[in-house]
Parts: structure tokens; sequence; C-alpha cells
């Protein structure tokens, strides 16, 4: 199967079977989301949704954030991964809102990452979920996934891998294409056995077919 084809058979069955695809962080607005993506890193968004809420509660916005103590923060993120230093992260982000962009999350990706503990799929994240930009955020199952089915297979980083999906789903799908790959390597692509039986893309993946073909 030509790798275009895929895309399109791939892009088609999840526009009919999940129309709907969001972030599966709770957030209520662009800097709660900013502060969960930060600790969601190699967490899982189920242990980010525990934490949030009384840390959302004593940090409202980006002015109380920047006041407090990475020690303080701590407090309330201690059972994620990577706690101490995504406490430093947090204060030195809501610093850096404060100090220069008035306490607000800026739609520009390049601004973002200047602040600390966001990164490009960070930027990407925000870019593409707050302000619907054309924006593929790769992390470990979008990076899997794509590389599975067959859509970036030569791919080898995830720079590579987000400019190989983002030259071939069409602008206005690449939003939503970041939560359709995020949702299918989290419920059904797994990592260790993914769930070909229960696939609806199988007979277009490269790992499947490549797979039953030497069966």
């Amino acid at each position: 199967m030509r790798k275009e084809e895929r895309y399109r058979k791939v892009i088609d069955y999840f526009e009919r079977e999940m129309p709907v695809a969001e972030t599966e962080l709770h957030y209520s607005n662009p800097f709660q989301l900013l502060v969960a993506v930060i600790l969601s890193a190699q967490c899982t968004d189920k242990r980010v949704n525990m934490v949030t809420p009384s840390l959302f509660e004593a940090y409202p916005d980006a002015a109380a954030l920047a006041k407090a103590t990475p020690e303080e923060v701590f407090q309330y993120v201690r059972s994620v991964s990577y706690p101490n230093s995504k406490s430093r992260h947090l204060v030195g982000m809501a610093q850096g809102l404060m100090e220069r962009f008035g306490g607000e999350v800026p739609d520009d990706r390049e601004q973002l990452q200047t602040l600390p503990g966001v990164g490009r799929k960070t930027a990407n994240v925000i870019a593409s979920v707050v302000f619907n930009q054309p924006a593929l955020a790769v992390d470990t199952h979008v990076f899997r996934v794509s590389n599975r089915i067959g859509l970036t297979y030569r791919s080898r980083t995830p720079l590579q891998t987000e400019q190989e999906l983002v030259k071939h789903i069409p602008e206005e799908k690449i939003p939503i294409a970041h939560h359709w790959l995020i949702l299918h390597g989290r419920y059904v692509c797994t990592a260790r056995k993914p769930h070909c039986e229960q696939c609806g893309i199988a007979e277009y993946c490269q790992h499947y077919c490549s797979s039953h073909k030497e069966q």
C-alpha cells in the first residue's frame, strides 16, 4: 500500500469512528493546561488529573504560582514523575509568564519554548489545543503508533515524525490527528501487546500486514 493511500484510509477511519477526540487532561483555561502538560511528561494523564485539583486551588493563576517556591509546589506534585524538577519548572514558567507575557499564555510556539519546562512537544500541545493551530505534538504514543502503522516508518526522531505527519495530514485535521494517534496508542495500539484484533485500521497497518504475511 502506498503511503498516500494509507494516510487517506487511516484519516477516513478516525474521522468516522472518532469525530470528537480531545486531551484527557483536566483543565479550565490555558494556564491550567500548560501546567498539566508540563506535569504529564513521562507521567500518565490519570496521575496528573489526581494532583491538579488541589494544585489549581492553591495556585489558580500565573500570578499566584509565580510567588510560590519549588518546595511549596513539590508538596502538591510529589506523586508525579520527577517532582523536584517539575516543581522548579512550574514556578519558573509562571514567573516567565508574569515577567514577559503579562501572566497570559502566548499563542506563539517559539515564545512558549522560552518558558522553563516547555519544549517543542508541550508548545505544540498548547498551540493545537488552546489556539487550534496546525501543530502536532509527538509524544511516545504518537511516535510509536505512527511508526508502527507505517505513516512514518523511516522517521527516527520525534521531530522527523512530526514533520512527516504534518506533511501528509491536511492542515485543518492536524490538531485532532494528535489526539487520534494518542488515544489509539493508549487504548488499542499499546506498546507491549497491540490489540490488533480490536483495531479498525489493522488492514491498513504496515506492522499488522507484515506480521500476518510472515505467518
